[in-house]
């Protein structure tokens, strides 16, 4: 395969990732195998990955993992498409769809991979030998990798640390109004502060974990609300999440939006909160850091690597510590000031978009 001839690279995503449901999720959901000159490859939590790739000239098609049931399905699928090269999110999910490929392909580590399923015997056995046949791994920080590498120790030398790489875009015609009254939210913004929860609606990001202690404060103080928004990546949880918070005043789950109009949402309210019971790198709260809005976020080590507690960002660890920091922070806006300075700094300097760009770009010239 010449490095100068496009490839053919088939993306799939394995996950039903979702940050915000711009970059993390809806691409993180959507991917496959397919490189430029022919090659498959999955995106990292959005659609970035395969931006960068068709900037090098390379032709990327993104496939929804859970469209198949085995390695032989996509075997079938990279076979008849031609595809180059692949490349998967997720070791598991996305991964053990191709054990065995007749093309060469690189993996992006989701962060349940590492955090949760490795936990599962049957699931890290065939994670290490997806990781064996892989030609690259992508971890989204020191830490995942040394987690990654302390289980399969012969491949540290083929994880790769590529932090995400963050791009906000705002709508400049998003109706703040509008989508306060659609959810039933008082529209005097002169006394509201809206928080909101930015998830794909699954277990794994607790979106309940806050709902009681919420609404307790909200009947207290009613200028407080808290809004869950994202999309539904599993149905049945996410009937769940609807039919609780209807019990609950001042908690409202959120119509899903376009990755644009959800960033010009993001950057009216008062906090963007993570509730996460497990992270690999959220792109929620790094879109947020961007975007000048304070973060607060479950103490968890995959959200804690990318905040320093009352400098970047503000890391509890019970719901009741979320409250008394929630109102620390609407009493302190020179405390509000400092974190959003250094968090949108620290976004700036570790968390390049173009710097993105370059690694995937050079990481998909080893599956030559």
């Amino acid at each position: 395969m010449s490095p100068h001839r496009p490839w053919r690279v088939c993306g799939a995503a394995m996950t039903g990732k979702a940050s915000m449901p711009s970059r993390y999720s809806a691409m993180l959901s959507r991917m496959v195998p397919n490189l430029p000159s022919r090659a498959s490859a999955s995106q990292p939590p959005n659609g970035d990955t395969r931006n960068h790739l068709h900037a090098a000239g390379h032709v990327c098609v993104l496939k929804d993992a859970f469209m198949y049931e085995s390695p032989a399905e996509v075997a079938n699928l990279t076979s008849t498409e031609k595809f180059d090269a692949a490349l998967a999110i997720h070791l598991y999910k996305g991964g053990r769809l191709l054990q065995g490929s007749r093309i060469p392909f690189g993996i992006i580590f989701g962060g349940t991979d590492v955090n949760e399923d490795i936990k599962c015997k049957e699931k890290c056995q065939v994670m290490g030998a997806v990781l064996e046949e892989a030609r690259f791994a992508v971890a989204f920080s020191a830490e995942m990798k040394e987690l990654a590498a302390a289980q399969w120790p012969d491949a540290r030398k083929k994880i790769y640390v590529q932090s995400q790489g963050i791009k906000t875009s705002p709508s400049a015609t998003f109706d703040w109004y509008r989508f306060l009254q659609n959810a039933g939210i008082p529209a005097d913004t002169a006394s509201l502060h809206l928080f909101l929860l930015v998830c794909g609606l699954r277990r794994v990001k607790d979106p309940l974990y806050l709902v009681e202690v919420f609404s307790d404060w909200h009947r207290k103080d009613p200028s407080v609300h808290l809004g869950i928004i994202g999309p539904a990546v599993d149905p049945v949880f996410t009937s769940e999440v609807k039919e609780k918070v209807k019990r609950f005043p001042g908690v409202h789950v959120l119509q899903e939006l376009p990755q644009e109009e959800l960033h010009a949402a993001v950057s009216r309210c008062c906090a963007l909160v993570n509730s996460s019971i497990s992270e690999g790198m959220s792109a929620a709260i790094l879109e947020a850091m961007d975007l000048d809005i304070p973060v607060l976020a479950r103490n968890i080590p995959g959200n804690a690597a990318i905040i320093k507690h009352k400098e970047t960002g503000l890391l509890f660890s019970t719901p009741q510590e979320f409250v008394v920091l929630s109102k620390s922070l609407l009493n302190d806006p020179i405390l509000e000031k400092e974190m959003t300075t250094r968090a949108k700094e620290y976004v700036r300097k570790h968390h390049s978009w173009e710097g993105e760009r370059k690694s995937y770009q050079q990481l998909v010239l080893r599956l030559q």
